[in-house]
């Protein structure tokens, strides 16, 4: 697929990477991630570059950007392996918008208030139970694996009133906190007849949510796996076996090429999606996308660790964490078999 940023898009996703180049070095993000696991000086950046505001519809003061605005963004998130939660921010802003609840929205673009999307259950399905009392809605039960959920001032909750699945919007909740494998700060969140107020669009905002999340997740993933190999390359060029770089071996120039193949393979996937999420939503076309960045993320993960040797799953090295980012990014909102089976149902 031939894409080309326009000049607002590269623009900005320059000024983020070369932000992150500056601010949030590697060792940077290992005392984040050993310290609170997130960054508020690195949020309230976010916010001031415009970030938080981004995807919000300038009818209520953001920049009405959509995924392909956002991809260079993730791309360059995806580099620096940030761990701050702003796909889940992302995410609960477009629901509570498009759900009726614009008034947060200042808010949100100013980063003062920070928001999470809980969607998934142990389990699978979303068993969490809305009741209605006159113009009250209360929720019961648990969602588990909740990216940002420890520092979130609201959420936004799917939860099934019936047989129906709804939207509703929450403020603090209890919230088990945990860190993911790739670093991430998240939780258990915990309904006992919380007060929440119910979101217009139900099922279909869910779909449209989850769909635009997953785009912007090949995105991201595109950003990983373009470190993986970059580092990879470098380190071929550098590493000597018997007086040469071993990047003069020819069998493993052979599978430096492969990953790249697999890296462009996959870009014009993450395009692809992002402008198919912009133009009115097409399921097939971003679950195709999906399933590419899952196999792409799968190979060039285990190829960047195998070609750095027992280095390559050092703590102390990047290449380990991007190897963790890519196999979490690869499941996130469905892995490659979810994919398929929505890919030939659909």
């Amino acid at each position: 697929m031939n894409f080309d940023y326009n000049e607002e898009q590269q623009l900005l996703a320059d000024s983020v990477r070369r932000y992150l180049s500056d601010k949030y070095p590697f060792e940077q993000r290992q005392k984040i991630v050993r310290g609170e696991g997130w960054s508020a000086q690195a949020w309230a950046q976010f916010a001031q570059m415009g970030l938080t505001g981004l995807p919000v519809s300038a009818e209520h003061g953001g920049f009405g950007g959509g995924a392909v605005d956002l991809m260079g963004v993730m791309e360059a998130f995806g580099e620096a392996l940030v761990v701050e939660p702003y796909l889940s921010h992302v995410m609960a802003t477009r629901a509570m918008e498009r759900g009726g609840a614009a008034e947060l929205l200042p808010g949100v673009i100013d980063g003062s208030i920070k928001l999470a999307w809980a969607h998934t259950e142990k389990g699978g399905a979303v068993r969490v139970g809305a009741r209605q009392s006159g113009d009250r809605w209360t929720l019961e039960g648990e969602k588990a694996g909740v990216i940002g959920a420890p520092v979130a001032d609201h959420f936004v909750v799917t939860a099934r009133a019936g047989d129906v699945l709804q939207l509703f919007l929450v403020k603090k909740a209890e919230v088990r906190a945990h860190r993911t494998i790739d670093g991430r700060l998240a939780g258990e969140v915990t309904f006992r007849g919380t007060e929440a107020r119910a979101l217009h669009g139900g099922h279909t905002l869910v779909d449209d949510v989850l769909d635009f999340a997953a785009a912007l997740v090949c995105a991201e993933a595109v950003g990983v796996m373009k470190f993986a190999c970059d580092s990879t390359l470098e380190y071929l060029k550098t590493r000597k076996q018997f007086g040469v770089p071993i990047g003069a071996f020819q069998a493993l120039q052979h599978r430096m090429v492969d990953m790249f193949i697999s890296l462009e393979q996959a870009r014009s996937m993450a395009c692809l999606a992002c402008s198919r999420a912009d133009s009115g939503g097409d399921a097939r076309s971003i679950s195709a996308a999906k399933i590419k960045i899952a196999d792409a993320a799968r190979h060039i993960s285990q190829e960047s660790v195998q070609l750095h040797g027992g280095m390559g799953m050092s703590e102390e090295l990047k290449v380990s964490h991007a190897f963790r980012r890519l196999t979490v990014l690869a499941r996130e909102f469905g892995d490659a078999d979810y994919h398929l089976a929505r890919f030939a149902r659909l």
